[in-house]
């Protein structure tokens, strides 16, 4: 393992900010990009607990890791793990996880209980959840792109399109809320307030925002950003957190405010961690990293 080392990078052009070169109404004064380990083969799926501890996938060795805020270091959390990709904590405080090994969506308590909590959809198996989001009120909304897998048993996926779906928290019932024509769903996040979706198309390099209206179907699609996504984060001001190249910051109304650049070929995903939420986290190919920040996350 190696732990805190520190890396900055030179200015990139206007729009690749570095951690020195920083606008400092996001970054802390002076803060600089640190390695925190790298011992892992592709890190993703970032999602915070109310101590600020992140725990995080590393999906090819079929784990989840937590990072202890506390003191900066890492452990093995669960192994195996259902190959976990995208992770989310739902308002009770269980892991929700998107299960690859199966195509499946779980819950999982802090004993690391499991409850299958979707396995399929009209009796066929999903392409393969990757990222999700609860709502205010409860419900889950996640990603169904199709990124075969070598351990899946399958050959042929049974769902053709791809599409994004909710699952509803009372009567547990699974809706499409959209589908038409998207390459690859991926990264999803929500707006605090529960009125606001953000939904990242990465096969077609497009971000969308969408209305959340009062049953939860979405409407009101409009093109944020001309970009996609692996995965995507919120700070307090409605910043939106897109990866991929690094990490690229825009404001509410899709401006591009900056880009963090990230010393790795791929970022995949990225939250908000520490007690104060004030510690941007961010998953790269076998890497965490982290910045601290003068924004903090949401919940």
């Amino acid at each position: 393992m190696k732990v805190t080392q520190s890396i900055c990078f030179p200015l990139l052009l206007a729009l690749q900010l570095s951690c020195t070169a920083q606008n400092t109404e996001l970054i802390a004064e002076g803060a600089e990009l640190t390695l925190v380990a790298d011992r892992f083969d592709f890190t993703e799926g970032p999602a915070v607990d109310k101590n600020g501890d992140v725990y995080f996938t590393d999906q090819p060795n079929d784990r989840i890791v937590k990072w202890n805020a506390a003191d900066n270091t890492v452990s093995d959390w669960m192994t195996p793990s259902g190959r976990s990709n995208g992770l989310y904590f739902d308002h009770d405080g269980n892991l929700l996880s998107c299960a690859d090994d199966k195509n499946e969506l779980w819950k999982i308590d802090a004993d690391q209980n499991v409850t299958v909590l979707l396995d399929n959809f009209e009796g066929r198996k999903l392409g393969g959840p990757n990222d999700l989001w609860v709502h205010p009120e409860g419900g889950i909304y996640f990603t169904d792109p199709l990124y075969e897998r070598p351990w899946w048993k399958h050959t042929e996926p049974q769902i053709e399109e791809r599409r994004v779906y909710y699952l509803d928290p009372t009567t547990k019932e699974v809706k499409i809320v959209a589908s038409g024509n998207y390459g690859q769903p991926n990264g999803i996040i929500g707006s605090p307030d529960g009125k606001t979706l953000y939904i990242a198309d990465n096969g077609k390099k497009k971000t969308y925002s969408f209305t959340i209206n009062e049953d939860k179907s979405l409407s009101d699609r409009v093109l944020f950003a001309d970009m996609g996504s692996d995965g995507m984060t919120l700070d307090n001001l409605g910043n939106v957190y897109l990866t991929g190249d690094g990490v690229t910051v825009f404001d509410k109304t899709g401006k591009q405010l900056q880009h963090i650049a990230v010393p790795e070929k791929w970022t995949a995903n990225v939250t908000f961690g520490g007690r104060d939420q004030k510690t941007l986290f961010i998953t790269a190919m076998d890497s965490i990293y982290t910045l601290a920040m003068n924004v903090n996350g949401v919940r």
